[in-house]
């Protein structure tokens, strides 16, 4: 992914998701975004399903994170390969 400084440092767009049967909204920077898109991708699961696993680890930790940074955290992880997720 080769991004040029204007897509780099592109504020957070807010982005509609329905997790766990409920409609909620995202502000992610667009570089997050196609991350986790990426992500769901490798482990072919829809975008929803990724993002409802990241939100109950999010939600067993103490003190749990907004979801947005549990995402951006949980990406962090995972580009380190250190993620739960892994498969």
């Amino acid at each position: 992914m080769d991004l040029g400084t204007a897509e780099l440092f592109h504020p957070p767009v807010k982005r509609s998701i329905t997790i766990a049967g409920h409609q909620t909204s995202i502000s992610l920077e667009p570089l997050f975004w196609d991350l986790l898109k990426a992500a769901a991708d490798q482990r072919e699961l829809p975008l929803n399903a990724l993002v409802a696993r990241i939100d109950v680890e999010r939600i067993a930790a103490a003190p749990a994170p907004g979801l947005a940074t549990a995402i951006r955290l949980w990406l962090a992880n995972d580009l380190l390969g250190k993620s739960a997720q892994a498969d």
